[in-house]
């Protein structure tokens, strides 16, 4: 069995043990474990991820809760260069990779939360798991509640920070920031001329959200009110909030003599390809969101459109997404995530006409903090026999830095099948 390398231990005498199997941005997490009389121990491994036996030597014989990260699962990939058939290949910093006939298969990259790990956990006394994301792709749920374990996740902490990112891609994509820094970098630059480096105007133009949920909806509206621009979105549902905000908006535009903004919504995602200057993608992911975006429907989008993706990186088919940027060099895209991270497709990185970030939308000080904090307060809630949060997107109360938070869990998404009951607070 694995040992992991290094562990940092607070509060060693501590009267329930908690790992975390990554150190966590920020203090405040470890105060609110510590001061609860929780033992917390690190993982401080250099690993991006840790493999199973890794985990289950961080669990050891008595463990009442853990922390641990969702990563996103690695899909083969071909590879170009020719290789021994079944030759093996250490990746720097990530697990054993083997190489069959030309093809990655990777073996882990992302924590893997399932019957082995949580029946392990059952055992060593344990009953709470919590990943530092909203995300709980790699838990497996059942298995967690066949064992008795409540397994938490983080929402409500990322909108705004995600809805930022997205709307940067969106600028950065729209005015050629990043290919005029690298010019500018390279000592390319000569003097003013009129047609360096022209981007697309923002103001007046089309945004098109495809899913307007809480970050789509929150992404339309710095959009809207930081460039004036119209709305087009597709939802299965109506986001009646938001065209509340556009109406509310667009009538003070005209009371102080402006043009008036605008808002639809369409029938069909294609209307909002064919019609928006400017498109960010927020759906789930699930089978009917899977190439969402293909060679079809960027085939309908406009020639000049600039397509953002802060979502889930299969939504796109990055093969085709290649090569239609190839052939539409004035076609921008500002892509977040990746559809076979953490690799790109062969040829995306060498597109200019591109603006890519590793998976950072969630990136803030603050949200990285929150996102610690609610995790901990998740695993510290279920050892404490804390009732559950009413709302999980309304955590304001537990993020207030001077005040202690309340006594409940902020977010169990199999509560109701362990039986947990709801806080009246």
């Amino acid at each position: 069995m694995a040992k992991p390398i290094s562990i940092q231990i607070w509060n060693p005498r501590g009267k329930y043990r908690v790992v975390s199997t990554k150190p966590m941005p920020g203090s405040r997490w470890i105060r609110l474990l510590t001061d609860h009389d929780c033992r917390l121990e690190i993982c401080t491994e250099k690993k991006t991820i840790l493999s199973v036996d890794d985990i289950l030597a961080l669990i050891g014989d008595k463990c009442d809760g853990v922390i641990g990260q969702e990563s996103k699962t690695g899909l083969p990939f071909l590879f170009a260069n020719s290789f021994h058939h079944h030759s093996t290949h250490q990746l720097p910093g990530d697990p054993l990779s083997i190489m069959d006939g030309g093809r990655w298969r990777l073996t882990v990259l992302t924590e893997d939360w399932g019957e082995t790990l949580f029946s392990a956990l059952s055992r060593a006394g344990g009953s709470a798991f919590s990943n530092m994301a909203v995300g709980f792709n790699n838990v497996d749920v059942k298995a967690a509640t066949k064992y008795g374990v409540a397994v938490g996740n983080t929402p409500g902490v990322l909108t705004e920070t995600t809805a930022e990112l997205a709307a940067a891609l969106s600028l950065a994509a729209a005015r050629r920031v990043v290919e005029a820094d690298m010019f500018m970098r390279a000592g390319l630059y000569d003097g003013w001329l009129p047609h360096l480096f022209v981007g697309n105007l923002l103001k007046g133009q089309t945004v098109g959200v495809i899913g307007a949920g809480r970050i789509g909806s929150a992404y339309a509206r710095m959009m809207i009110e930081g460039f004036k621009m119209n709305l087009i979105y597709y939802d299965l549902y109506q986001a009646t909030r938001l065209e509340k905000f556009v109406t509310d908006y667009g009538q003070f535009l005209q009371s102080i003599g402006e043009q008036l903004v605008t808002w639809k919504r369409a029938a069909t995602m294609h209307d909002v390809l064919r019609e928006a200057d400017v498109i960010s993608l927020h759906p789930i992911l699930d089978k009917t969101t899977h190439h969402l975006i293909n060679k079809d429907s960027l085939s309908i989008m406009k020639k000049e459109a600039i397509l953002v993706n802060a979502s889930r990186g299969p939504v796109i088919d990055e093969a085709a997404l290649v090569e239609h940027l190839k052939a539409n060099p004035m076609f921008r895209v500002g892509l977040d995530v990746f559809e076979e991270e953490p690799f790109m497709k062969p040829g995306l990185a060498e597109q200019k006409n591109t603006v890519i970030v590793p998976h950072i939308a969630s990136a803030s000080k603050w949200t990285r903090e929150g996102m610690a904090t609610l995790a901990a307060l998740n695993v510290l809630g279920k050892i404490k026999g804390y009732p559950l949060w009413s709302d999980p997107n309304r955590v304001a109360p537990f993020l207030d830095e001077n005040s202690q938070p309340p006594t409940a869990c902020p977010s169990i998404v199999n509560g109701k099948q362990l039986g947990l009951t709801t806080s009246k607070l």
